[in-house]
């Protein structure tokens, strides 16, 4: 029987919209803190940088989980869902269109990863 390809494989995962939302908002975390390191004073987006730092590495972790389809992944999602939204609150503060766009990936990935943590 063929196997089917990686990338069928999580298209028709349980997981797959959520497994989206966490990839899009680690890209949109990168690029946010990459962007603050850039602005005229970086040392007063320490906080949005560490958080955007940390949000994508666990969003990186939860989208790995999920698609093994790890037993752990609700818990991991759950936690994911709680830093996205630090991040979302943190970088909503700021009114640089980078820190805007990331607080709106941060807020999909947290509404997606707390669906699937009940």
């Amino acid at each position: 029987m063929p196997q089917a390809a990686p990338h069928d494989t999580v298209t028709a995962s349980r997981y797959a919209e959520c497994i989206r939302a966490c990839s899009e908002c680690a890209d949109a975390c990168d690029y946010c803190a990459a962007a603050c390191l850039r602005e005229p004073e970086p040392r007063c987006m320490v906080q949005c940088i560490a958080l955007d730092m940390d949000c994508a590495a666990l969003c990186r972790v939860a989208a790995a989980a999920m698609a093994r389809e790890s037993a752990h992944a609700p818990e991991i999602c759950a936690l994911c869902a709680r830093l996205c939204d630090s991040c979302a609150n943190e970088c909503a503060r700021h009114g640089m269109a980078h820190c805007q766009a990331c607080a709106e990936a941060c807020r999909r990935c947290a509404e997606a990863c707390r669906a699937l943590s009940r």
